[in-house]
Protein backbone atom coordinates (compact mmCIF):
# COMPACT_ATOMS: atom_id res chain seq x y z
CA UNK A 1 0.00 0.00 0.00
CA UNK A 2 2.82 2.51 0.83
CA UNK A 3 4.17 1.63 -2.74
CA UNK A 4 1.38 1.91 -4.45
CA UNK A 5 0.84 5.23 -2.50
CA UNK A 6 4.49 6.57 -3.34
CA UNK A 7 3.99 5.56 -7.04
CA UNK A 8 0.33 7.75 -6.55
CA UNK A 9 2.26 10.72 -5.53
CA UNK A 10 4.50 10.58 -8.13
CA UNK A 11 1.84 10.72 -10.73
CA UNK A 12 0.46 13.63 -9.25
CA UNK A 13 3.87 15.08 -9.57
CA UNK A 14 3.88 14.50 -13.40
CA UNK A 15 0.22 15.40 -14.31
CA UNK A 16 0.95 18.94 -12.01
CA UNK A 17 4.23 19.19 -14.25
CA UNK A 18 2.00 19.20 -17.15
CA UNK A 19 -0.43 20.96 -16.56
CA UNK A 20 1.91 24.43 -15.11
CA UNK A 21 3.13 23.66 -18.71
CA UNK A 22 0.42 23.16 -20.62
CA UNK A 23 0.24 25.14 -24.07
CA UNK A 24 -3.18 26.58 -23.98
CA UNK A 25 -1.92 29.46 -21.94
CA UNK A 26 1.14 31.52 -21.77
CA UNK A 27 2.09 31.47 -17.67
CA UNK A 28 4.04 33.91 -16.52
CA UNK A 29 6.46 33.15 -13.48
CA UNK A 30 4.03 34.56 -10.89
CA UNK A 31 0.54 32.38 -12.56
CA UNK A 32 2.08 29.35 -12.55
CA UNK A 33 3.79 29.84 -8.65
CA UNK A 34 0.85 30.69 -7.91
CA UNK A 35 -1.35 27.41 -9.58
CA UNK A 36 1.66 25.62 -8.17
CA UNK A 37 0.92 26.56 -4.55
CA UNK A 38 -2.55 26.32 -4.64
CA UNK A 39 -2.84 22.71 -6.05
CA UNK A 40 -0.29 21.25 -3.77
CA UNK A 41 -2.17 22.96 -0.47
CA UNK A 42 -5.18 21.77 -2.29
CA UNK A 43 -5.11 18.08 -4.37
CA UNK A 44 -2.78 15.66 -2.42
CA UNK A 45 -3.72 16.58 1.46
CA UNK A 46 -6.31 14.32 1.95
CA UNK A 47 -6.37 10.52 2.66
CA UNK A 48 -6.49 10.18 -1.32
CA UNK A 49 -8.97 7.26 -0.77
CA UNK A 50 -11.36 8.07 -3.79
CA UNK A 51 -7.95 8.40 -6.11
CA UNK A 52 -6.50 5.21 -4.60
CA UNK A 53 -9.62 3.30 -5.20
CA UNK A 54 -9.72 3.43 -8.99
CA UNK A 55 -6.09 1.36 -8.77
CA UNK A 56 -7.53 -0.90 -6.36
CA UNK A 57 -9.98 -1.23 -8.29
CA UNK A 58 -9.14 -1.66 -11.80
CA UNK A 59 -6.24 -4.14 -10.25
CA UNK A 60 -8.97 -6.26 -8.48
CA UNK A 61 -10.79 -6.51 -12.29
CA UNK A 62 -7.73 -7.35 -13.64
CA UNK A 63 -8.23 -10.79 -11.13
CA UNK A 64 -4.42 -11.11 -10.62
CA UNK A 65 -3.22 -9.91 -13.50
CA UNK A 66 0.42 -8.24 -13.43
CA UNK A 67 -0.18 -4.47 -14.46
CA UNK A 68 1.98 -2.35 -16.87
CA UNK A 69 3.41 0.44 -16.62
CA UNK A 70 0.84 2.64 -18.71
CA UNK A 71 -2.57 0.87 -17.03
CA UNK A 72 -0.76 1.90 -13.54
CA UNK A 73 -0.21 5.28 -15.10
CA UNK A 74 -3.46 5.98 -16.37
CA UNK A 75 -5.40 4.11 -13.29
CA UNK A 76 -3.38 6.77 -11.10
CA UNK A 77 -4.49 10.08 -13.55
CA UNK A 78 -8.11 8.79 -13.15
CA UNK A 79 -7.73 8.68 -9.64
CA UNK A 80 -5.94 12.07 -9.47
CA UNK A 81 -8.67 13.56 -11.41
CA UNK A 82 -11.45 12.37 -8.95
CA UNK A 83 -8.95 14.11 -6.29
CA UNK A 84 -8.92 16.95 -8.85
CA UNK A 85 -12.31 16.71 -8.50
CA UNK A 86 -13.00 16.37 -4.91
CA UNK A 87 -10.28 19.21 -4.34
CA UNK A 88 -12.71 21.83 -6.42
CA UNK A 89 -15.87 20.67 -4.55
CA UNK A 90 -14.09 21.39 -1.42
CA UNK A 91 -12.64 24.85 -2.29
CA UNK A 92 -15.88 26.30 -3.15
CA UNK A 93 -17.78 24.19 -0.44
CA UNK A 94 -15.92 25.96 2.17
CA UNK A 95 -16.52 29.27 0.87
CA UNK A 96 -20.43 28.35 1.04
CA UNK A 97 -20.10 27.15 4.56
CA UNK A 98 -17.60 29.90 5.85
CA UNK A 99 -16.07 26.75 7.11
CA UNK A 100 -12.40 27.58 9.05
CA UNK A 101 -10.07 24.27 8.59
CA UNK A 102 -10.08 21.74 6.51
CA UNK A 103 -7.47 18.68 6.56
CA UNK A 104 -6.04 20.42 9.40
CA UNK A 105 -5.13 23.46 8.03
CA UNK A 106 -7.01 26.92 6.85
CA UNK A 107 -9.25 26.14 4.46
CA UNK A 108 -8.01 27.46 1.57
CA UNK A 109 -10.02 31.04 1.17
CA UNK A 110 -8.67 31.80 4.77
CA UNK A 111 -5.20 31.94 3.60
CA UNK A 112 -3.67 35.28 3.65
CA UNK A 113 -4.06 37.03 0.30
CA UNK A 114 -6.57 34.48 -1.16
CA UNK A 115 -9.45 35.14 0.02
CA UNK A 116 -11.98 35.26 -3.00
CA UNK A 117 -9.68 34.36 -5.35
CA UNK A 118 -10.44 30.59 -4.14
CA UNK A 119 -13.43 30.77 -6.16
CA UNK A 120 -11.43 31.42 -9.42
CA UNK A 121 -8.81 29.13 -8.04
CA UNK A 122 -12.11 26.09 -7.83
CA UNK A 123 -12.77 27.23 -11.90
CA UNK A 124 -9.14 26.38 -12.47
CA UNK A 125 -9.39 23.12 -10.63
CA UNK A 126 -12.49 21.79 -12.42
CA UNK A 127 -11.00 22.56 -15.51
CA UNK A 128 -7.76 20.83 -15.17
CA UNK A 129 -10.11 17.89 -15.18
CA UNK A 130 -10.22 17.59 -19.26
CA UNK A 131 -7.25 18.66 -19.75
CA UNK A 132 -5.65 15.33 -18.01
CA UNK A 133 -8.56 13.27 -19.50
CA UNK A 134 -7.37 14.53 -22.92
CA UNK A 135 -3.73 14.16 -22.49
CA UNK A 136 -3.70 10.82 -21.06
CA UNK A 137 -7.11 9.28 -22.82
CA UNK A 138 -7.86 10.67 -26.27
CA UNK A 139 -6.70 7.49 -28.18
CA UNK A 140 -8.82 5.46 -26.27
CA UNK A 141 -11.92 3.50 -27.35
CA UNK A 142 -13.71 4.80 -24.22
CA UNK A 143 -12.46 8.75 -24.11
CA UNK A 144 -15.86 9.76 -24.39
CA UNK A 145 -17.78 7.70 -21.84
CA UNK A 146 -14.90 8.71 -19.27
CA UNK A 147 -15.66 12.79 -20.00
CA UNK A 148 -19.09 11.78 -20.02
CA UNK A 149 -19.21 10.19 -16.86
CA UNK A 150 -17.26 13.27 -15.14
CA UNK A 151 -19.67 15.69 -16.21
CA UNK A 152 -22.90 13.44 -15.26
CA UNK A 153 -21.13 13.11 -12.11
CA UNK A 154 -20.22 16.65 -11.39
CA UNK A 155 -23.75 18.02 -12.30
CA UNK A 156 -25.50 15.42 -9.49
CA UNK A 157 -23.10 16.40 -7.00
CA UNK A 158 -23.43 20.36 -7.89
CA UNK A 159 -27.52 19.00 -7.63
CA UNK A 160 -26.97 17.53 -4.80
CA UNK A 161 -25.17 20.51 -3.15
CA UNK A 162 -27.96 22.91 -4.34
CA UNK A 163 -31.10 20.60 -2.23
CA UNK A 164 -28.81 21.06 0.76
CA UNK A 165 -28.43 24.08 0.70
CA UNK A 166 -31.68 25.05 0.03
CA UNK A 167 -33.19 22.62 2.06
CA UNK A 168 -31.40 24.83 5.10
CA UNK A 169 -33.52 27.93 3.70
CA UNK A 170 -36.63 25.58 4.62
CA UNK A 171 -35.51 24.09 7.67
CA UNK A 172 -34.63 27.60 9.41
CA UNK A 173 -38.35 28.48 8.80
CA UNK A 174 -39.15 25.09 10.07
CA UNK A 175 -37.17 22.54 11.51
CA UNK A 176 -39.59 19.47 11.45
CA UNK A 177 -39.41 19.81 7.71
CA UNK A 178 -35.91 17.71 8.08
CA UNK A 179 -36.61 13.92 7.08
CA UNK A 180 -34.91 11.21 6.09
CA UNK A 181 -35.61 10.66 2.85
CA UNK A 182 -34.56 14.29 2.00
CA UNK A 183 -31.27 13.42 4.13
CA UNK A 184 -30.97 10.15 1.70
CA UNK A 185 -31.54 12.12 -1.00
CA UNK A 186 -29.50 14.90 -0.76
CA UNK A 187 -26.67 12.66 0.31
CA UNK A 188 -27.21 10.40 -2.44
CA UNK A 189 -26.19 13.05 -5.12
CA UNK A 190 -23.53 15.32 -3.26
CA UNK A 191 -21.49 12.55 -2.02
CA UNK A 192 -22.21 9.31 -3.11
CA UNK A 193 -21.79 9.55 -6.53
CA UNK A 194 -18.35 11.19 -6.78
CA UNK A 195 -17.20 8.93 -3.49
CA UNK A 196 -18.42 5.30 -4.49
CA UNK A 197 -19.46 4.95 -7.84
CA UNK A 198 -17.17 7.26 -9.66
CA UNK A 199 -13.82 5.33 -8.81
CA UNK A 200 -15.24 2.06 -9.61
CA UNK A 201 -16.75 2.96 -12.87
CA UNK A 202 -13.53 4.83 -13.83
CA UNK A 203 -12.10 0.99 -12.70
CA UNK A 204 -14.55 -0.44 -15.22
CA UNK A 205 -14.49 1.52 -17.90
CA UNK A 206 -10.05 0.90 -18.42
CA UNK A 207 -11.40 -2.45 -17.87
CA UNK A 208 -13.14 -2.32 -21.23
CA UNK A 209 -16.78 -2.76 -19.74
CA UNK A 210 -19.61 -1.31 -20.81
CA UNK A 211 -21.59 0.52 -17.39
CA UNK A 212 -25.12 0.06 -17.91
CA UNK A 213 -24.57 -3.80 -17.61
CA UNK A 214 -23.64 -2.35 -13.62
CA UNK A 215 -26.58 -0.97 -12.58
CA UNK A 216 -26.57 -3.02 -9.52
CA UNK A 217 -23.51 -1.83 -8.92
CA UNK A 218 -23.70 1.80 -9.15
CA UNK A 219 -26.96 0.89 -6.47
CA UNK A 220 -24.86 -0.67 -4.15
CA UNK A 221 -22.04 1.68 -4.13
CA UNK A 222 -24.75 4.75 -3.87
CA UNK A 223 -25.63 2.52 -0.62
CA UNK A 224 -22.49 2.67 0.40
CA UNK A 225 -22.29 6.11 0.11
CA UNK A 226 -25.31 6.95 2.06
CA UNK A 227 -23.59 5.18 4.87
CA UNK A 228 -20.54 6.53 4.37
CA UNK A 229 -22.25 10.12 4.89
CA UNK A 230 -24.03 9.18 8.15
CA UNK A 231 -20.55 8.32 9.30
CA UNK A 232 -19.69 11.78 8.14
CA UNK A 233 -22.44 13.46 10.39
CA UNK A 234 -21.84 11.42 13.22
CA UNK A 235 -18.33 12.30 13.51
CA UNK A 236 -18.80 15.71 12.38
CA UNK A 237 -20.22 16.38 16.01
CA UNK A 238 -19.03 13.26 18.03
CA UNK A 239 -15.46 13.02 16.59
CA UNK A 240 -12.01 14.69 18.06
CA UNK A 241 -11.45 17.66 15.72
CA UNK A 242 -7.41 16.61 15.95
CA UNK A 243 -8.58 13.14 14.37
CA UNK A 244 -11.10 14.85 12.16
CA UNK A 245 -8.78 17.10 10.63
CA UNK A 246 -11.48 19.38 10.34
CA UNK A 247 -14.12 21.46 12.98
CA UNK A 248 -17.27 20.28 12.78
CA UNK A 249 -19.98 22.91 11.97
CA UNK A 250 -23.21 21.12 11.28
CA UNK A 251 -25.42 21.95 14.01
CA UNK A 252 -24.20 25.95 13.67
CA UNK A 253 -24.72 25.75 10.14
CA UNK A 254 -28.68 24.13 10.27
CA UNK A 255 -27.40 21.26 8.19
CA UNK A 256 -29.86 18.16 7.25
CA UNK A 257 -27.76 15.95 9.05
CA UNK A 258 -28.86 12.45 10.12
CA UNK A 259 -28.27 13.12 13.57
CA UNK A 260 -30.36 15.91 13.47
CA UNK A 261 -33.37 14.18 11.97
CA UNK A 262 -32.95 11.05 14.01
CA UNK A 263 -33.33 13.52 17.16
CA UNK A 264 -36.78 14.76 16.03
CA UNK A 265 -37.61 11.03 15.75
CA UNK A 266 -36.81 10.28 19.58
CA UNK A 267 -38.11 13.86 20.98
CA UNK A 268 -40.37 14.13 23.30
CA UNK A 269 -42.19 17.53 23.15
CA UNK A 270 -39.96 19.26 25.89
CA UNK A 271 -37.01 17.85 23.92
CA UNK A 272 -37.97 18.87 20.59
CA UNK A 273 -38.22 22.92 21.66
CA UNK A 274 -34.49 22.56 22.74
CA UNK A 275 -33.81 21.59 19.27
CA UNK A 276 -35.66 24.32 17.53
CA UNK A 277 -34.31 26.60 20.23
CA UNK A 278 -30.54 26.13 19.75
CA UNK A 279 -30.26 23.75 16.77
CA UNK A 280 -28.47 26.16 13.88
CA UNK A 281 -26.89 29.14 16.28
CA UNK A 282 -23.41 29.79 16.16
CA UNK A 283 -22.79 30.76 20.00
CA UNK A 284 -21.25 27.82 21.93
CA UNK A 285 -23.93 27.60 24.19
CA UNK A 286 -26.18 26.80 21.61
CA UNK A 287 -24.35 24.26 20.62
CA UNK A 288 -23.46 22.59 23.72
CA UNK A 289 -27.58 22.49 24.20
CA UNK A 290 -27.91 20.78 20.98
CA UNK A 291 -24.98 17.96 21.73
CA UNK A 292 -25.90 17.29 25.42
CA UNK A 293 -29.78 16.38 24.12
CA UNK A 294 -27.85 14.63 21.13
CA UNK A 295 -26.14 12.82 24.40
CA UNK A 296 -29.12 12.25 26.23
CA UNK A 297 -31.03 10.70 23.48
CA UNK A 298 -28.22 8.03 22.88
CA UNK A 299 -27.34 8.98 19.25
CA UNK A 300 -23.78 7.45 19.74
CA UNK A 301 -25.90 4.05 20.43
CA UNK A 302 -28.38 4.29 17.83
CA UNK A 303 -25.40 5.10 15.12
CA UNK A 304 -23.48 1.91 16.82
CA UNK A 305 -26.70 0.24 15.74
CA UNK A 306 -27.18 1.67 12.11
CA UNK A 307 -23.60 0.98 11.69
CA UNK A 308 -23.41 -2.39 12.40
CA UNK A 309 -26.96 -3.13 10.33
CA UNK A 310 -25.82 -1.46 7.34
CA UNK A 311 -22.26 -3.77 7.70
CA UNK A 312 -24.85 -6.89 7.45
CA UNK A 313 -26.97 -5.50 4.66
CA UNK A 314 -24.30 -4.46 2.69
CA UNK A 315 -22.25 -7.44 2.68
CA UNK A 316 -25.48 -9.60 2.17
CA UNK A 317 -25.73 -7.31 -1.42
CA UNK A 318 -21.92 -7.79 -2.21
CA UNK A 319 -21.73 -11.69 -1.42
CA UNK A 320 -25.40 -11.61 -3.51
CA UNK A 321 -23.08 -10.61 -6.68
CA UNK A 322 -22.30 -12.98 -9.50
CA UNK A 323 -18.77 -12.03 -9.77
CA UNK A 324 -16.01 -12.42 -7.42
CA UNK A 325 -14.04 -9.84 -8.87
CA UNK A 326 -16.90 -7.10 -8.87
CA UNK A 327 -17.24 -8.43 -4.98
CA UNK A 328 -13.65 -7.91 -4.30
CA UNK A 329 -13.79 -4.70 -5.60
CA UNK A 330 -17.14 -3.33 -3.35
CA UNK A 331 -15.45 -5.77 -0.09
CA UNK A 332 -12.25 -3.42 -0.47
CA UNK A 333 -14.38 -0.53 -0.72
CA UNK A 334 -16.70 -1.51 2.15
CA UNK A 335 -13.08 -2.55 4.51
CA UNK A 336 -11.81 1.25 3.63
CA UNK A 337 -15.01 2.63 5.49
CA UNK A 338 -15.90 0.38 7.90
CA UNK A 339 -15.95 2.13 11.83
CA UNK A 340 -13.58 4.58 10.48
CA UNK A 341 -12.73 7.53 12.99
CA UNK A 342 -11.90 10.47 10.34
Amino acid sequence: MADLKSTFLDVYSRLKSELLQDPAFEFTAESRQWVERMLDYNVPGGKLNRGLSVVDSYKLLKEGKELTEEDVLLSCALGWCIEWLQAYFLVLDDIMDNSVTRRGQPCWFRVPQVSMIAINDGILLRNHIPRILKKHFRGKPYYVDLVDLFNEVEFQTACGQMIDLITTIDGEQNLSKYSLSIHRRIVQYKTAYYSFYLPVACGLLMAGEDLQNHIDVKNILIDMGIYFQVQDDYLDCFADPETLGKIGTDIEDFKCSWLVVKALERSNEEQKKILYENYGKPEPSNVAKVKALYKELDLEGVFKEYESKSYERLTKLIEAHPSKAIQAVLKSFLAKIYKRQK
